[in-house]
C-alpha cells in the first residue's frame, strides 16, 4: 500500500504570519496523533512561471498576503479519511483555529484555500 496526501494552497495576512506558524506547530502534532506520518507547510517565493496558472491567481492574492503551501503524508487513504474525521472534532483543534477565523482578523479564509486528496502516481 502506498501513501496518501491530502494537499493545500492558502493565503495568510503577512501580519499573522508567526501567529500562524505557531498555530500550525501544534496541528502538525495533533494530525499526527491521528495517523499521519509527516506534516508539511511551506511559505510562497517563487510563484509565478510564465504560460501558467499560479497559486497566487488560484487564491486570489491579496498585496498584504503570503502564500501557505502545504501537506500531510498519510500511510493510506483509509488512514487519512479517520483522520479527516477525527481531527476536527478534537477539542484542541477548537481552540487553535477559533483565533484563525475570527471575523474581525479573519487569518484562515476556507474560501479561498485550494484542497485536494492525492494518491501516489510516480
Amino acid at each position: 500500500m502506498e501513501n496518501y496526501i491530502d494537499g493545500f494552497v492558502l493565503p495568510v495576512p503577512r501580519i499573522h504570519l508567526d501567529e500562524y506558524k505557531e498555530v500550525a506547530k501544534k496541528v502538525a502534532e495533533i494530525w499526527k496523533e491521528y495517523g499521519a506520518l509527516a506534516y508539511f507547510e511551506y511559505l510562497g517565493e517563487d510563484l509565478k512561471l510564465e504560460g501558467t496558472r499560479s497559486f497566487v491567481e488560484a487564491v486570489d492574492l491579496k498585496e498584504e498576503e503570503a502564500i501557505v503551501f502545504g501537506w500531510v503524508v498519510f500511510p493510506s487513504k483509509e488512514i487519512r479519511d479517520r483522520a479527516n474525521k477525527q481531527v476536527p472534532n478534537d477539542s484542541r483543534m477548537a481552540d487553535l483555529v477559533a483565533p484563525l477565523i475570527d471575523p474581525d482578523r479573519l487569518i484562515f479564509d476556507a474560501e479561498r484555500m485550494v484542497y485536494g486528496g492525492f494518491q501516489s502516481l510516480v
